[in-house]
C-alpha cells in the first residue's frame, strides 16, 4: 500500500510535466528509480521485523529521545504538508465534474477519518489498496495516447540534458520517490501486519522471521515496479500526446492534464482516467501520510500505536492520525493558492531527505545483528544510489529557494 501511495498527486503532476516539457526523456530515469525505491524500503522493512520496533522507536533506542523527537516533530509536520497536496490533488477531481471544493475535500475527510478509527490492519490495508488501484487507469490512458515506437526510442537514447531546467525535472522526479513518511509508514506496517506472530519485545522465531522477510521482499518489489510503472504511463500519456502536438505545455494541475489530454483522448475518456486515477492516488496517499505522522509521533512519546488496537485503548494514535487529517484538509479548504503551496511541500520533503536516509542507513548499521545487515556490492550500491537521491533533493532545494525552478 506504501507503494501505491508513493505515486501521490504530486508525482502524478511531476511526471506529466516530465512528458509535455521533455517527451520520453524521463522514461529512463523512472526505470532506474526502481532499485531505488526497492532498497531503501526493503531496508525499513528489515529494521522493522527483525528489531520488532518502529521506525522512530527504533531512533529513540539507539540514538535517544530527543534525536527521536526532531525526527518525529519534523515527520508530522511533513505528513501535514503532504495531506494538504493530497487534498488539493482531490480538490482537483472534484473541479473535473463541476464540485466546489468545499465538497470535493470534506467528503474524501470524512471517510479517510472513519476507515482509519474503524481500526485494524487488514481492513484499512484492504481498502487502502482497493482505493490505490484506481491509479491503474493510468496505464489504459498511455496505451490509447497510441505513443509511437521510435519516438520512445529516441527518447531513451537520450536520457539526460545538461540544462537547468531538465536537471531540476530529474531531481523532482528522484524526490517524489522516497518520502520521509514512507519510511516510517513501512517499517511500522510490517510489523502491525503480523503482530501476532511478531513480538516487539523478544522477536520473531527464526523460521518466522525468514518467511516475514521474504515475503517483504517480494511485496516491496512488486510495489517498486507497481509504482513506477504507473509514473512510466502518465509520463508516456503526456509526451505521446501534449508532448508531441504542443511540446513545452505547463501543466500544473489534474485539470490542466486532463484539460489537454482531451483533443487527443477525447473529453470524457480523458477526464475520466486521469480523474479516476488521481483519486486513486491522492486518497491512498493521504490514508498512508496520516498514519505514518501518528504512528511517528505516537512511538517517540511511548504511546500505543496499533491500528489493531482500538481507538479507547490507542486514544493518542488515533487522535494524532484524525488532526493531521483535519488540518490538511482545513488548509487545502482555505489556501487560495494550492500550486504554490505545494511546491513549498515539495521543498521542505527535500529537505529531509539527507535526516531520513541518514537515520535510515545508520539504524541499518547499528541496530541490526551483523547477519541481517548489508554487505559487500550492495552496501556499495545502496550507499550510492541513496547518496544520489540525497544530493538531488538538496539540489531541488537549492534550486527553487534561488528561484531557478
Amino acid at each position: 500500500m506504501v507503494m501505491l501511495a508513493d505515486t501521490d498527486a504530486g508525482s502524478v503532476i511531476t511526471a506529466a510535466q516530465s512528458g509535455a516539457l521533455y517527451g520520453y526523456q524521463l522514461v529512463a530515469s523512472q526505470v532506474v528509480l526502481i532499485p531505488v525505491l526497492y532498497l531503501v524500503q526493503e531496508m525499513t522493512a528489515r529494521l522493522g521485523l527483525v528489531t520488532g520496533r518502529g521506525h522512530g522507536d527504533l531512533i529513540r533506542a539507539t540514538f535517544g529521545s530527543r534525536w527521536a523527537l526532531l525526527s518525529a516533530v519534523t515527520l508530522f509536520a511533513a505528513c501535514v504538508g503532504a495531506l494538504v497536496t493530497e487534498f488539493a490533488g482531490l480538490a482537483g477531481v472534484g473541479s473535473l465534474v463541476g464540485l466546489p471544493r468545499a465538497v470535493s475535500i470534506a467528503v474524501p475527510t470524512l471517510a479517510l477519518v472513519a476507515l482509519v478509527l474503524a481500526g485494524g490492519y487488514r481492513r484499512v490495508e484492504r481498502v487502502g489498496i482497493a482505493i490505490g488501484a484506481l491509479e491503474l487507469l493510468f496505464i489504459p490512458a498511455a496505451v490509447l495516447a497510441h505513443p509511437r515506437a521510435a519516438a520512445v526510442v529516441g527518447g531513451l537514447a537520450h536520457p539526460v540534458q545538461l540544462d537547468a531546467g531538465f536537471l531540476g525535472l530529474l531531481a523532482a522526479n528522484v524526490g517524489a520517490v522516497i518520502m520521509p513518511w514512507m519510511v516510517f509508514y513501512q517499517q511500522e506496517a510490517v510489523i502491525d501486519k503480523d503482530r501476532r506472530a511478531l513480538d516487539a519485545r523478544t522477536g520473531s522465531p527464526r523460521a518466522h522471521l525468514g518467511n516475514a522477510l521474504r515475503k517483504a521482499r517480494v511485496d516491496t518489489a512488486l510495489g517498486a515496479v507497481l509504482t513506477q510503472a504507473v509514473m512510466i504511463a502518465v509520463v508516456v500519456a503526456v509526451a505521446a500526446t501534449i508532448g508531441a502536438a504542443h511540446p513545452g505545455t505547463s501543466l500544473n494541475s489534474i485539470g490542466a492534464i486532463a484539460d489537454a489530454l482531451g483533443p487527443f483522448l477525447g473529453g470524457t475518456t480523458a477526464a475520466t482516467l486521469f480523474g479516476l486515477g488521481m483519486l486513486g492516488a491522492a486518497t491512498v496517499a493521504a490514508l498512508v501520510v496520516s498514519l505514518a505522522g501518528a504512528w511517528g509521533l505516537s512511538e517517540v512519546l511511548g504511546w500505543r500505536h496499533s491500528l489493531n488496537d482500538s481507538p479507547r485503548r490507542a486514544t493518542g494514535f488515533y487522535a494524532l492520525a484524525v488532526a493531521a487529517t483535519l488540518t490538511g484538509a482545513l488548509v487545502a479548504l482555505l489556501a487560495p493558492d494550492l500550486v504554490n503551496l505545494s511546491v513549498d511541500v515539495e521543498v521542505m520533503n527535500a529537505g529531509l531527505l539527507p535526516i531520513v536516509l541518514g537515520f535510515l542507513l545508520l539504524l541499518e548499521r547499528r541496530a541490526l545483528p551483523r547477519e541481517h545487515r548489508m554487505h559487500g556490492p550492495r552496501r556499495a550500491v545502496t550507499l550510492i544510489l541513496t547518496g544520489l537521491v540525497i544530493s538531488l533533493g538538496l539540489y531541488t532545494v537549492i534550486q527553487l529557494l534561488t528561484g531557478h525552478l
